[in-house]
């Protein structure tokens, strides 16, 4: 156990140097990931994964990692500087989501307002027989 706390400590520092100290765009990424932290620790992501289950503060630098990408995803986004299309792909993996709705109904207004004829009932009575012509012919 004290070589997986050893080895747990060295990720941290490489993940603070990949993170803090801009080792991601020193290695060419425009933002940081954790692909691009598992190359620079020379690591899988599943490696990456295992270490955050048992280390909180692992845990934490993958999470400031994905804060870090957002934050960007939207700043260089809204600048301009990313693609729209690919910013707003990324997003969603951040929870961001495009919602349209489509009014059918109101025509753009913002209330539905039904508009009918009033309704008029009339009792109408069957029509009469001849009482007294039936009786003639019987």
């Amino acid at each position: 156990m004290a070589g997986r706390k050893s080895k747990i400590k060295d990720m941290l520092k490489l993940g603070q140097e990949y993170l803090h100290k801009q080792g991601y765009i020193k290695n060419g990424e425009i933002i940081p990931s954790m692909a691009g932290l598992a190359l620079y620790a020379n690591c899988s992501r599943s490696s990456l994964y295992n270490y955050a289950s048992s280390s909180e503060e692992f845990k934490d630098m993958l999470e400031l990692i994905k804060a870090r990408q957002e934050v960007e995803l939207i700043n260089k986004g809204l600048k301009g500087e990313f693609n729209a299309s690919i910013a707003k792909l990324m997003l969603a993996n951040h929870g961001y989501s495009e919602k349209q709705t489509l009014d059918h109904q109101s025509m753009g207004s913002s209330s539905i307002i039904a508009k009918s004829k009033p309704m008029r009932i009339e009792l109408v009575s069957p029509p009469s027989k001849d009482l007294t012509a039936d009786k003639q012919r019987a």
